[in-house]
């Protein structure tokens, strides 16, 4: 443990958000000095989140950092303060012990710990093993990055349980000795560059650090077909690798299990044979990314021995996740899809791939080092009207422009009424920003549910 955190006496938590606050209450419950420091304005910060501070009797402050920070033995940071923050490096300076808040829950999870991450379908693969775990009849808890920090609801994790947990690289940057029980990578792209000093060296090793503390009694299921991840991993690993794929039989490579597509069945393999899970068409779920996060999602059941028939019925009854993909509603012939979670380039390649309609895409928000040629081809291909949003909407304009038509919208209520009058029957307007929401939503479900709300207040042309 960090040098043994039974041995420290007190923590300074950085950030007044849900996970920061979800820390300050679990570790003021087990009996450490707590004391929650947040650079932003009281006014700024969720009144929810004070209440509970309050009621807790923990103490805080807001609008800086105090040398109070420095007081305690170790820092737990929030995923939204970056390494390079001021109150991080002094920390550091001054020698003391930084971990996240993934890594303090993990101190008192007595079950089992499913981790996922990658760049994209983390949220979708973390929602759909929590189904199919729970249809089976598991004491699960999907937490994490999801919506329900992991610091809430690990007192609730008894032997038998067990923690899905979507991990973010922010909650791995901190990490000293979360151990998951089976880590799953889902793949790798260039994203959040802002926070890795630009470097996607430094992002691939930071999801890689999902791998640092497993053993030969773990497991890695990880994409077999991301050739970054199989160049990068090599010695890393000293769990038992599991790859999964969407483009070979894997039953011939040299691993003892994993899962890929045959025929449209979604087939898993060990060392007993062969089983066909399901059919593909018959998930509800569409495209080739989910194929990829069934695969590892039957992966890390068939690890539970859970039976053909429960995993199955729940891959052929889940619907997806909000805000990734989601229907919203058809008017005069045009369909609406909210894909606000899709917050970098990769993310719209897989959701372009989706739709054989023609396509007004709603683009843009906080950049975070996009490159638009990524999917220049696809957008030529699928899209007819694009309708540039938020801070980056002049780079998205200007990079588009030449290539076809671009409209610039001011706000989201904008965006919608231009895309529904450029959209035609069939036509499909999706909201996929490739960004950040924060330039003008507290998060990409605000972003999603405003987007939500005004499509279902439209009326016909």
């Amino acid at each position: 443990m960090i040098q043994d955190y039974k041995n420290y006496k007190s923590f300074s938590i950085i950030g007044a958000a849900r996970s920061g606050v979800a820390a300050a209450k679990l570790l003021k419950n087990k009996g450490y000095k707590v004391f929650l420091s947040d650079a932003g304005n009281l006014e700024k910060i969720n009144k929810d989140f004070i209440k509970e501070l309050k009621e807790h009797n923990i103490d805080f402050e807001t609008g800086r950092h105090s040398e109070k920070v420095y007081e305690s033995d170790a820092l737990i940071v929030s995923p939204g303060v970056p390494q390079n923050s001021t109150v991080i490096q002094e920390a550091l300076k001054k020698g003391k012990e930084v971990v996240s808040e993934v890594e303090a829950a993990s101190w008192f999870c007595k079950g089992k710990i499913i981790s996922i991450t990658g760049t994209n379908g983390k949220t979708t693969t973390t929602t759909l093993i929590g189904e199919i775990f729970k249809d089976a009849g598991y004491k699960t808890f999907v937490c994490g990055n999801i919506g329900v920090a992991f610091c809430d609801v690990v007192d609730n994790i008894d032997e038998d349980g067990i923690a899905v947990v979507e991990t973010s690289s922010f909650q791995l940057d901190n990490i000293k000795n979360f151990k998951p029980y089976i880590s799953i990578l889902l793949n790798i792209t260039p994203d959040h560059l802002n926070r890795y000093e630009n470097s996607f060296n430094n992002y691939i090793n930071s999801k890689l650090r999902v791998i640092e503390n497993q053993d030969g009694n773990d497991y890695f299921i990880f994409n077999y077909d991301d050739e970054i991840i199989r160049q990068s991993m090599n010695e890393k690993v000293k769990a038992q690798l599991i790859p999964f794929s969407i483009k070979q039989d894997l039953s011939n490579v040299g691993y003892d299990s994993g899962a890929y597509p045959d025929n449209n069945r979604l087939i898993y393999f060990n060392n007993t044979g062969k089983e066909n899970v399901i059919d593909a068409g018959n998930l509800i779920i569409k495209g080739q990314h989910n194929i990829y996060n069934s695969l590892a999602s039957i992966i890390s059941a068939k690890i539970f021995k859970i039976k053909r028939e429960l995993i199955n019925k729940t891959l052929s009854e889940f619907k997806g996740v909000e805000h990734r993909l989601e229907y919203v509603r058809e008017l005069d012939g045009v369909k609406f899809y909210n894909d606000s979670k899709a917050t970098n380039v990769n993310s719209v390649w897989y959701a372009l791939q989706g739709f054989s309609e023609p396509i007004i895409l709603i683009l843009g928000g906080r950049d975070k080092g996009n490159d638009y040629s990524e999917i220049e081809n696809e957008v030529k291909q699928n899209v007819k009207h694009i309708i540039a949003i938020g801070e980056s909407k002049e780079k998205v304009y200007n990079y588009f422009k030449e290539k076809m038509p671009v409209t610039l919208a001011g706000d989201m209520t904008d965006a919608v009424n231009k895309a529904f009058q450029y959209a035609d029957k069939n036509n499909v307007v999706l909201l996929s920003p490739a960004c950040a929401s924060f330039d003008m939503f507290d998060s990409y479900e605000h972003r999603g549910s405003e987007f939500k709300r005004i499509v279902n207040e439209l009326n016909g042309k």
